[in-house]
């Protein structure tokens, strides 16, 4: 089953602070990405973009704009529990 996100909020230094259905609460630390992939890189070099994340409304995906998104199980999994 695909994780839902429950509640989301993005932090300084490219951290999203994310609840899921189940309780289960982490930090996903989004500078890796900006680092590896191409397309994440207007995160850092546009100012402000990053704390304008949203949350899709199936609840399963972050994104920031049309070429910037996270799949929820990505962060289910890749986050350090909160």
């Amino acid at each position: 089953m695909i994780p839902r996100i429950k509640t989301l909020a993005a932090m300084d230094d490219f951290l999203l602070a994310v609840e899921f259905d189940d309780g289960h609460k982490v930090i996903y630390d989004v500078k890796e990405d900006i680092e590896t992939l191409p397309t994440f890189r207007a995160l850092k070099e546009v100012y402000g973009l990053f704390h304008q994340v949203q949350l899709d409304s199936s609840r399963t995906c972050v994104y920031w704009n049309d070429e910037i998104d996270l799949a929820s199980d990505s962060i289910y999994e890749y986050g350090v529990a909160a």
